[in-house]
C-alpha cells in the first residue's frame, strides 16, 4: 500500500501584500529564477517560495538580479562583519592553498588555534570545544554532553524558543513551526515553560518585573517537581527580540544549582557582539555551563558552529557525541578565526553597543509620538518594533506589520517580522552610523505612511 501523501496549500497561502510585491518584478530574469527555485526546491514554511533573488552581497548590501539594492537587516544572523569582508575572503583563499581539508582523526594547527581562541574569549572555565557544521547540531551535541554528565535525560526549555531544526533541537525548541504534528513525535522528556515576556508580562496583567521573576520561579517549580532534569537550555535574549528582566537568569541559574541541572546558553544568533557584549549572557552577570555558537562564526561565508563547555564536562571520551566529517575543517576554522580577529581588531562589539543605544533612543522617541507602536526593545544591534492596534491592549497589528515590511522593501531595506507583528532589525556590526540612521528613517516613514492609508 502506497504511503499517504499530505499536501500543503503552498502558493495559495501567499498574502495579498506578497502577491502585490511579486507583481512589481516585471523583469524576466527575476521571474524566471523565482519560478525555477519554486520548482526545484522542497517547499517549507519561512523560506520557500522565496521573496526575491540575490546576485551580489557586499557589506550591509544585497543586490538582486535586476540590480535593486537592499540594506540587509536580517541576514539570518550570519553577517556580523558584513558580507564579503575582503580580509576574510583573502584568508579563506590562502587557507585553500595551504590545507583544504583535514580528516577528523588528524588534527591541524588552524582548528586547534580556533578552539584555543574560543576558550580565551569565553569567561570562566568555558574552554573545552567541539565544532559542528551548524547550530542545530551544536545544540544536539550540548544535549548529549549534559545527559552523560548528569545521568539524566530530561530537559527544560521555553515555549517560543528556537534551537534548530533537527529532531533533538526542535524537541527542546518551542516554535510551533518546527513542532508540527505532521512530523510526528519528538524527543521524550523535553519539558517546556512560559518564557520571560509571557502573556502576562507583555500585556500588563501584572508588573513586568515581578511577573518576569515569577516566570523564573516557574523554572524552579518544574525542576523541583521533575527532580531529574539534566539541563535548562535557553536563549539568553530571545531573538524576537525580547530582553530578560533584571535578575531573571541569576534566579534560573541558582535554581539549576539547587536541583543538579546544568545551564546551556544558545548564543547562536546573539553571540559574538550582536548585543553589545561578546556574549549576550554577560549582560546578566552569569556564566553558563555550556555555550553554543554558530551562524556569524563563519563570517557570513562558511558554515561552522561550536560547543564550548566547562572543562570538567569533558566526560564523553568513550562514545561519539558529534563525529562530524568537517569537525576540524581547516578552511571553516580559518574563516572563524579571521572573523573573531576582525570583530576584536575593528572594535565591533563596542560599536554594536554604541550604535544600538542610539538606535533604541531614537526609536523610543518615535514611539512616544506613534500610537501604532506598543514596544521598542532590544540590546546592541538586535532590536524590535512591536506594532499594535491599541497601545493599552497591545493587540498585535499583523496587517500593518506586513504592509510596513513591503513598503520598506520597496525603499531598499530588508528585515524580518517576528511573531507576526514585531519588526526585527539586526544589521551587521560594521554598519556606518549614517546608514543606520537612513534605515531607521525608512522604517519610521513606512509606519507613518501606512497608518495614514
Amino acid at each position: 500500500m502506497a504511503p499517504k501523501i499530505i499536501h500543503t496549500e503552498g502558493e495559495s497561502n501567499i498574502s495579498t501584500e506578497r502577491q502585490a510585491w511579486n507583481s512589481k518584478h516585471p523583469d524576466a530574469k527575476t521571474r524566471d529564477l523565482l519560478e525555477r527555485d519554486a520548482s526545484a526546491f522542497l517547499h517549507q514554511s519561512l523560506s520557500s517560495p522565496c521573496v526575491s533573488t540575490i546576485a551580489r552581497a557586499e557589506g550591509i548590501w544585497i543586490e538582486d538580479t535586476a540590480g535593486r539594492r537592499y540594506m540587509d537587516f536580517h541576514g539570518n544572523s550570519v553577517h556580523h562583519i558584513g558580507y564579503a569582508h575582503p580580509r576574510l575572503i583573502e584568508a579563506i583563499k590562502a587557507q585553500l592553498d595551504e590545507l583544504s581539508f583535514s580528516p577528523r582523526r588528524f588534527t591541524n594547527d588552524t582548528s586547534v588555534r580556533l578552539a584555543e581562541k574560543l576558550g580565551e574569549i569565553s569567561p570562566g572555565d568555558l574552554n573545552k570545544v567541539l565544532f559542528t557544521t551548524g547550530g542545530s547540531d551544536a545544540n544536539e551535541v550540548a544535549l548529549k554532553i549534559v545527559r552523560a554528565a548528569t545521568g539524566r535525560f530530561k530537559t527544560l526549555s521555553f515555549w517560543d524558543s528556537f534551537h534548530g531544526a533537527g529532531f533533538g533541537a526542535a524537541s527542546v525548541g518551542g516554535e510551533a513551526t518546527f513542532r508540527s504534528h505532521q512530523a510526528g513525535p519528538l524527543l521524550p522528556g523535553t519539558e517546556h515553560v512560559a518564557p520571560f515576556n509571557c502573556y502576562h508580562c507583555a500585556y500588563g496583567h501584572s508588573g513586568p518585573e515581578n511577573c518576569g521573576l515569577a516566570c523564573a520561579k516557574m523554572v524552579e517549580f518544574v525542576l523541583e517537581r521533575e527532580g531529574d532534569v539534566a539541563a535548562v537550555i535557553a536563549e539568553p535574549m530571545r531573538a524576537v527580540p525580547v530582553v530578560p528582566p533584571p535578575g531573571y537568569w541569576k534566579t534560573v541559574q541558582e535554581a539549576c544549582h539547587r536541583h543538579g541541572a546544568l545551564l546551556i546558553m544558545d548564543e547562536i544568533p546573539t553571540g559574538l557582539g550582536k548585543t553589545g557584549r561578546m556574549f549576550a549572557f554577560e549582560h546578566d552577570d552569569i556564566i553558563p555551563d555550556i555555550v553554543t555558537l554558530g551562524k556569524s562564526l563563519g563570517g557570513g561565508i562558511l558554515p561552522i558552529a561550536a560547543v564550548i563547555a566547562r572543562r570538567d564536562l569533558d566526560v564523553c571520551g568513550d562514545f561519539a557525541i558529534g563525529h562530524y566529517t568537517h569537525e576540524k575543517n581547516p578552511v571553516t576554522a580559518r574563516a572563524a578565526l579571521t572573523t573573531l580577529d576582525i570583530i576584536e581588531e575593528e572594535g565591533l562589539v563596542e560599536q554594536s553597543a554604541e550604535h544600538g543605544a542610539r538606535a533604541l533612543s531614537r526609536l523610543g522617541e518615535y514611539k512616544a509620538k506613534c500610537s501604532a507602536i506598543g514596544d521598542v526593545r532590544g540590546r546592541g544591534l538586535m532590536f524590535g518594533i512591536e506594532l499594535v492596534k491599541d497601545c493599552d491592549s497591545r493587540e498585535p497589528n499583523r496587517e500593518l506589520a506586513e504592509r510596513v515590511y513591503y513598503r520598506c522593501l520597496e525603499n531598499g531595506l530588508s528585515f524580518k517580522i517576528s511573531g507576526g507583528n514585531v519588526l526585527t532589525l539586526s544589521p551587521p556590526l560594521t554598519i556606518a552610523e549614517e546608514d543606520l540612521e537612513n534605515a531607521l528613517s525608512i522604517v519610521e516613514a513606512a509606519i507613518s505612511g501606512e497608518m495614514a492609508v
